[in-house]
């Protein structure tokens, strides 16, 4: 067994075990904080397959802004409208009904798979090529896709800080 298939093991596991814990949890904070190693297993998989780019993208945007985003709403959330945190409710049953399908379908198409050998391929990184077609063939679409979403942050922000007329 190599130092890759330990790491992919040992990524695999941390990933596997907090999505676990994020569908398993009752405390709502909990699984907040699990779904954050379950980003980060995720981003070590796509550096365990020279995908640097996606890996770095996956921390940027879900642990740094999404998880944070759904960390601070639960706790401001439970701090002002006092919603309770936990939940009584835990469907185990279908769960385990729905991942076995699942699993055995994965297990099906991997064993199906002709898989090529990993050491007679040719890695270079992606940031590279993507930066390379990003301001070149796509400039233009990448620009007004970043007007888009300036034009929506700024009408979100004039939408929630509209005052409230009282009739």
């Amino acid at each position: 067994m190599s130092l890759f298939d330990v790491a992919f093991y040992v990524l695999a596991f941390i990933t596997v075990g907090s999505a676990i814990v994020v569908v398993s949890s009752r405390n709502i904070i909990y699984s907040a904080f699990a779904l954050l190693f379950t980003f980060f297993g995720v981003a070590g998989l796509y550096v365990l397959l020279n995908a640097d780019f996606i890996a770095v993208t996956q921390v940027l945007i879900y642990v740094g802004g999404i998880l944070v985003l759904i960390i601070f709403g639960v706790m401001l959330t439970t701090k002002v409208f006092d919603v309770p945190v936990k939940t009584e409710t835990l469907h185990v049953g279908p769960a385990i009904v729905v991942t076995g399908a699942i699993m055995g379908t994965l297990f099906g198409v991997i064993l199906k798979t002709k898989w090529f050998d990993i050491l007679n391929v040719q890695w270079d990184g992606t940031t590279k090529k993507i930066g390379e077609r990003l301001m070149t063939d796509f400039l233009l679409p990448f620009e007004v896709a970043s007007v888009v979403l300036l034009v929506a942050l700024l009408g979100a922000v004039i939408i929630a800080r509209r005052e409230r007329v009282k009739s």
